[in-house]
């Protein structure tokens, strides 16, 4: 047990999220509780993860969530370890949650994407059909999020062009897609900033520069791709070839990329499977899985294609390289129980708003924690 690594989770605490501040003791070793010296509160080593109060071991619920996040039907796993169906449901979401938080912490930032490809799947849940709109950063293979709707429409599109802007720079940006229409005007609304003009009221939105969109429009006759149509739908073509040689995204227009990944999820997510019987039976559920599928994928897959030569033992081999690794978020490959056990970082503590002159220990905590 480290204290210096762990910080108070308690949200009343001036000192939440903050670590290596040694406000952290161990309370007991054989309960695994730290204590914060601050609030007075006691915490279980485990809060923050999947882990938290679960009576199975740490091995199992890794073991479980590792074969569900490479495509292992839930009924094989309740065969196998003889455990609850909703025991396993439970495990699932509780995972996918956890996964969501670190996404949105670690994979949302700003960074120089140079070229992102979308696309869009249909998903049979029961009752009903859901979309599963995704993204990825061609370049280190980063998949960029994921969203869903019962319905295939620019909402869709918009919320998921929004998690591409969380994760891009004001810098120049090919976005390839399909022939679906709404991308485009979905790109050209969310990549806007205001431009303030000194005056008062809201300032004027202005479209981000250097955004070129492409459109790979396929052709079908009796579900056969019988034509390929590839046109700009805002930029130049140089920069649009420019861009994909930078990225090393082929020599044309395409969405190869994403169209991999696609065929990734639905091989390693089992109610993605076109033919299945474990059909989720909540979007909820579907939900957990993608985010749980899209961290293992970004933080402890390998990819064959990232690999760099390297040196090791004297003799020259192929260092492998997680896109999470390419893209500067991590510098090793993750285990799963290494991404499960990661606590997502609290926003910093702010103090209560009163009328008047704060009182001197008020003061004094926040000189203290809010620096």
């Amino acid at each position: 047990m480290d204290p210096q690594t762990q910080f108070c989770p308690n949200m009343g605490c001036p000192a939440r999220g903050k670590i290596g501040e040694h406000n952290i003791v161990v309370h007991s070793r054989k309960e695994a509780r730290y204590k914060c010296t601050v609030c007075g509160k006691t915490f279980a080593a485990s809060t923050g993860t999947p882990y938290y109060r679960l009576r199975h071991s740490v091995e199992l619920v890794t073991t479980v969530v590792t074969l569900l996040a490479y495509g292992c039907p839930i009924q094989a796993i309740v065969a196998a370890f003889g455990l609850d169906e909703r025991t396993v449901y439970a495990w699932q979401k509780r995972a996918g949650q956890h996964c969501q938080g670190i996404h949105e912490h670690l994979v949302e930032q700003p960074r120089d994407l140079e070229h992102v490809q979308a696309d869009e799947i249909w998903v049979k849940v029961q009752g009903h059909i859901v979309w599963l709109a995704m993204a990825i950063m061609v370049r280190t293979r980063l998949w960029l999020g994921g969203d869903l709707s019962p319905q295939r429409d620019e909402r869709l599109i918009i919320d998921l062009i929004r998690r591409v802007r969380k994760s891009a720079l004001a810098r120049p940006l090919l976005i390839c897609v399909d022939g679906y229409r709404a991308y485009v005007s979905a790109v050209q609304q969310v990549f806007r900033a205001p431009f303030p003009n000194g005056k008062r009221g809201r300032p004027r939105l202005v479209p981000w520069p250097d955004i070129v969109i492409g459109r790979v429009i396929k052709r079908y006759q009796t579900k056969r791709v019988v034509a390929i149509v590839r046109q700009m739908a805002q930029g130049a073509q140089e920069r649009a070839e420019a861009l994909l040689a930078k990225s090393q995204g082929g020599q044309q227009l395409n969405t190869a990329f994403i169209e991999r990944l696609n065929a990734t999820f639905r091989s390693r997510l089992a109610t993605l499977g076109r033919r299945t019987r474990s059909l989720a039976r909540l979007d909820e559920t579907l939900q957990a899985g993608m985010y749980l599928i899209g961290s293992v994928y970004n933080f402890c897959t390998d990819h064959k294609s990232l690999r760099v030569p390297g040196i090791i033992g004297g003799r020259r081999k192929w260092l492998p390289r997680t896109p999470a690794m390419a893209a500067d978020i991590t510098d090793h490959r993750w285990t799963v129980k290494e991404l499960l056990l990661f606590k997502v970082p609290l926003p910093g503590w702010t103090p209560p708003k009163r009328r008047g002159r704060r009182p001197r220990e008020t003061l004094i905590l926040i000189a203290r924690w809010c620096t």
